[in-house]
């Protein structure tokens, strides 16, 4: 599996940052995620997007490494680094900095990552939370008592859970049903099946 870290320009936290990309095979910046990974100290192995927003600075910083400029407009740079990633053959993508600051942005890259959550296994990260695109079930180590919630974003069918307080089996969801959210973990051992359907995964650290 070759996993890369993906930077964005929300809410970042250096310490955060750093773990990750000791757990990454390759690290991107989206744009000004180039500042972002400066800030914690990371030299990304690339910058990419329409490249309008990565400062001055942090281009003759970089500027032994690629800065790969997509200049369509019809798509922001979070969604053009993760067709990279793809492209590229990456099976795992961690994301940092794509939630905060912006909401449109934060939601717009939630929704955005589920085109590419067939080919990568991606997990946005933030402060002392993770969350996941799924279109597939997952199978999963938790911290006992950590909040879970799904939320469907679109019609789900089977939807079962295992491991958690309020265990559910071949339950249909309809798209927004908020029947899922704050769930706690009960077991090291957890999982989530679905048999059709996107749910957006919210977990505790």
């Amino acid at each position: 599996m070759s996993k890369a870290l993906l930077i964005c320009n929300g809410e970042n936290f250096p310490a955060l940052l750093k773990r990750l990309a000791k757990e990454a095979d390759f690290v991107l910046a989206a744009d000004a995620g180039a500042d972002a990974a400066l800030k914690a100290g990371l030299i990304p192995n690339a910058v990419i997007g329409d490249l309008d927003s990565a400062s001055p600075r942090a281009r003759r910083t970089l500027k032994n490494i690629p800065f790969i400029q997509v200049a369509r407009q019809d798509n922001t740079d979070f969604d053009k680094a993760l067709h990279w990633l793809a492209r590229k053959k990456f099976t795992a993508c961690a994301v940092a900095g794509a939630a905060g600051k912006r909401m449109d942005f934060t939601v717009g890259n939630l929704l955005a990552a589920f085109a590419y959550a067939k080919r990568m296994d991606i997990v946005f990260y933030g402060h002392g939370w993770t969350m996941r695109p799924l279109v597939r079930g997952l199978k999963f180590t938790a911290r006992k008592g950590a909040r879970m919630s799904l939320l469907p974003l679109s019609a789900c069918k089977g939807v079962t859970l295992k491991g958690f307080k309020y265990p559910l089996q071949n339950a249909h969801w309809k798209a927004g049903l908020t029947l899922g959210t704050s769930n706690e973990v009960c077991a090291k051992h957890c999982e989530v099946a679905f048999a059709s359907g996107r749910l957006l995964m919210y977990l505790e650290d």
